[in-house]
């Protein structure tokens, strides 16, 4: 995709002075995260990476995303409670995954005692890039569904204003005007406070289970500025608080502090290195309550990249959402190839086509938090390794997904500014609440465009390798 900020790219002063402004404007707008320095402190802060210019998206595959959101909230909580297909699908990953296996093991333990909650909450984020077709157009195409911690839905309310100033700056007005009115905060907040009033007690917070380290605070005092709003509390903790303090259980009701719980949050939880022994132990405890999970374990293991992989194989998708044709098709338009590792036939053909052409090919294990794909000479060498051992089964290989580079100025702190070649990816937030069997709430809330330096295959802006965005509609 090219852009029409060319000439202004070009001179290098007036980028320099646009940025300085742009800067000062993301500050005013709280478009913010804690420095690497001090990641437990506010005391000090600084401004999260942005471009300086919003980035064309076409129209019409901003609209196909947007439109598959509510079809992949149904597809996600439909995988979550079939819990055969759970069971049969990642059967081979946690032989091979360790991570993957302490998730599912939770998630037998829970089935065989009796799922507590009744009601069940989706915050999840599709994410998207534009593959490069053949004729040259531009197509949609999946990469991911984040069902866990799925992040920068508050800073991402707040960088329109930021565009919008940058382009009145250059008298732009028009262009300014453009630049989508995007809220995900609030619409994530909606879904957690519908599961609050479902939970059934006035008194009950919501609590939000938080990494000690972090750096993206602003992003979740976003989401609960919007529940304080609506006179609905909500507490941070860490999983060793909970293992440590509490929580206490009153016919299967969650405490936490003496305040009973109806929607336990997690921004924290998707990564190995995020558990400990006793971590491990508070997420069983909350696993068993009544509380509403966001993520229930459930869905968590929805989400991973087995899961995904199968779903794009013949069938499964009219199995899962049987009497929808429509969704079936709208989800199948949006996946790019997915190739299982397992061991047998099919894993070996995948494994020979990926070695053979290399460039074509991506390498994902059953991770989420960026930076854990393989591109490249690395991919080959993990391949080579892997071929012969059952490990590969904790894999899935993906076809790599080839955009058209466009110009944009990326602005971190302590970097000058300056044009490189970029391509973007876009999220969809999606929120569903499921009471029972009852769906009773289906949207989707707001997108997310990260964009990044053609250099770098793989990571996002917690990753430090994306930055923030906002889709310019052409």
């Amino acid at each position: 995709m090219a852009t029409c900020w060319g000439s202004v790219l070009q001179d290098e002063r007036q980028l320099e002075e646009l940025a300085q402004q742009a800067v000062d404007r993301a500050l005013a707008e709280g478009v913010l995260l804690r420095t690497s320095q001090e990641p437990t402190s506010s005391d000090v802060v600084s401004y999260a990476p942005f471009t300086l210019f919003p980035s064309l998206v076409p129209s019409a595959l901003l609209e196909q995303a947007y439109a598959v959101q509510m079809d992949f909230n149904l597809l996600v909580d439909a995988v979550s409670q079939n819990a055969a297909f759970l069971e049969q699908t990642l059967s081979s990953t946690i032989r091979r995954d360790d991570f993957t296996a302490r998730l599912f093991d939770i998630h037998k333990q829970v089935l065989t005692e009796g799922i507590a909650q009744t009601v069940f909450l989706g915050l999840n984020r599709s994410d998207y890039m534009f593959q490069r077709s053949a004729d040259g157009s531009p197509a949609l195409k999946q990469i991911e569904i984040n069902t866990i911690s799925a992040s920068f839905g508050g800073l991402a309310s707040r960088t329109p204003a930021v565009h919008r100033h940058v382009l009145k700056v250059l008298g732009k007005t028009a262009e300014a005007a453009k630049v989508l009115s995007n809220n995900p905060s609030e619409g994530l907040a909606l879904g957690i406070a519908k599961a609050w009033e479902l939970y059934g007690s006035a008194n009950a917070v919501v609590l939000l289970i938080a990494q000690e380290k972090e750096r993206n605070i602003f992003d979740q005092r976003a989401i609960e500025n919007e529940l304080l709003a609506k006179n609905i509390h909500v507490i941070r903790r860490r999983f060793e608080d909970v293992f440590e303090n509490g929580p206490r259980e009153k016919a299967q009701r969650l405490f936490m502090d003496g305040q009973e719980v109806a929607v336990v949050y997690f921004r924290d939880g998707y990564m190995p290195s995020q558990y400990s022994p006793q971590n491990w132990e508070a997420r069983l405890l909350l696993e068993r309550s009544r509380a509403a999970k966001c993520p229930d374990i459930a869905t968590q293991l929805a989400g991973t990249k087995k899961v995904q992989q199968e779903l794009s194989r013949a069938g499964v998708l009219e199995g899962l959402l049987p009497g929808q044709p429509q969704a079936v098709a709208r989800l199948r338009a949006t996946f790019a190839g997915l190739y299982s590792l397992d061991m047998g036939k099919e894993g070996d053909q995948a494994i020979a086509e990926a070695l053979a052409a290399p460039s074509r090919f991506v390498l994902k294990p059953q991770r989420e938090g960026g930076g854990n794909n393989l591109y490249g000479e690395e991919m080959v060498q993990a391949l080579e390794r892997l071929k012969a051992i059952e490990e590969r089964a904790s894999y899935i290989l993906m076809e790599k997904i080839e955009p058209e580079p466009f110009g944009n100025c990326l602005l971190r702190p302590g970097s000058r500014a300056r044009v490189v070649q970029c391509i973007s990816e876009l999220g969809i937030f999606g929120v569903y609440v499921r009471q029972g069997k009852t769906l009773v709430m289906n949207k989707h809330v707001g997108h997310l465009l990260r964009t990044k330096a053609i250099e770098h295959a793989d990571g996002g802006v917690a990753a430090g390798v994306a930055v923030l965005d906002n889709p310019y509609p052409v």
